[in-house]
């Protein structure tokens, strides 16, 4: 699939079980148009609906991951209050909220630029791996307007309050190692070769465990992130009892081999 400088392709390597989704619009940094937003959530839904897939990656082309929106756009819309909403509500979120509704384990692999969209995007993935390199921020008030209400309450309960007043509010730029320290990083690594060779890795190892319990991990964890009390998800937490996954893992602990998931 490829729509407007998205690119979704399967993993040979691994039998088609980790999908790829490459922003593709070097020569902006993989800035973000109206188009791509919505070919976001189309992608995501369409891996969402394959059985084979069992872990996205999220990644950048040209040494950069995503540099924000394209301001180019911006005139068209923008001073607007209704197609402003619009483009809020309905474009952006609706391809964030498709990657945060992702059953499937998700990774950014993030090198370059991550900015305001990218930061947004990269906020939404279950694992986040960077370069040195790496830079993060969302510096829209120099461009004279806030993060949308939703958006911004994604970043901040992933990068945390206090990064969030500091992109929003200094429109400061932060370097991966800073973020690594902050607990929105996963990884650090050297440099693009050792990104994708980490990425690939994990992504491999995360193929292989149970798809069964990465779902419903998921769903428990983001039903925590929304307010969720642990109280409230016990009544159907335990319905995975009879499920084929989890008497396969159990079998193979016991015979000492390796699960077949």
């Amino acid at each position: 699939m490829s729509v407007d400088s998205l690119h979704l392709a399967l993993d040979d390597a691994t039998g088609g079980a980790v999908a790829r989704l490459t922003l593709r619009r070097p020569a902006k940094f993989n800035a973000m148009t109206r188009a791509m937003w919505r070919g976001l959530a189309e992608a995501v839904h369409r891996v969402a609906a394959m059985p084979a897939v069992r872990v996205l990656v999220v990644a950048g082309e040209g040494g950069h991951f995503c540099a924000g929106g394209d301001i180019a756009e911006y005139p068209g819309f923008r001073f607007d209050e209704a197609s402003l909403r619009d483009f809020h509500e309905r474009e952006v979120w609706g391809g964030l909220s498709a990657l945060l509704a992702c059953d499937k384990p998700v990774i950014a692999q993030i090198d370059g630029h991550c900015m305001g969209a990218g930061v947004e995007i990269a906020s939404c993935c279950d694992i986040r791996v960077a370069t040195q390199a790496a830079r993060f921020g969302a510096p829209i008030a120099r461009l004279g307007f806030p993060m949308a209400p939703r958006e911004a309450e994604l970043v901040a309960r992933e990068a945390g309050l206090a990064t969030a007043r500091e992109m929003l509010l200094q429109a400061a730029v932060l370097d991966a190692p800073t973020l690594l320290q902050r607990g929105f990083l996963h990884a650090v690594v050297p440099d693009a070769a050792a990104l994708a060779a980490d990425v690939a890795a994990r992504a491999e190892r995360m193929a292989a465990l149970s798809p069964e319990a990465a779902r419903l991990n998921k769903q428990t964890l983001r039903a925590l992130a929304g307010g969720a009390g642990a109280d409230a998800l016990v009544a159907r937490a335990y319905a995975y009892a009879g499920h084929a996954e989890h008497r396969e893992g159990i079998s193979a602990f016991l015979d000492k081999r390796s699960p077949v998931f």
